[in-house]
């Protein structure tokens, strides 16, 4: 089982299939990665490489008794990006995973300069 420490020590379980152009899926609440094997298995049969994570407290990741916030989320979105050396990756989210995709953009991609750059 593949898994990543985060900087609080927390283990997050990751699929990691393909080749190309990775696709980083983040899970609606209270699911886990599994809920995207179709979507994962279209993207990775036409050359994407797919990455799929457990959030912290979901499936076979670690289960703090702290740290679900969307600030911890975009953190641990942002974590595996660096860990798996990502960065143009497309992030994908459904539900509570579609908000920590929001914030981890700002985060990882630093929009905030771009937005103030191009105003």
């Amino acid at each position: 089982m593949s898994k990543l420490k985060m900087k609080d020590g927390v283990e997050i379980y990751y699929k990691d299939w393909g080749q190309g152009q990775p696709i980083l899926f983040c899970h609606g609440w209270p699911l886990s990665a599994d809920m995207w094997e179709y979507q994962q298995m279209f993207f990775a049969s036409r050359g994407f490489r797919i990455i799929a994570f457990d959030r912290r407290g979901h499936g076979r990741s670690d289960q703090p008794w702290t740290g679900y916030n969307y600030d911890t989320f975009a953190n641990d979105v942002a974590s595996i990006i660096e860990q798996l050396n990502h960065s143009e990756v497309v992030l994908v989210g459904f539900s509570t995973g579609g908000g920590e995709v929001t914030q981890a953009t700002f985060k990882v991609f630093d929009l905030r300069e771009a937005i103030e750059t191009s105003l």
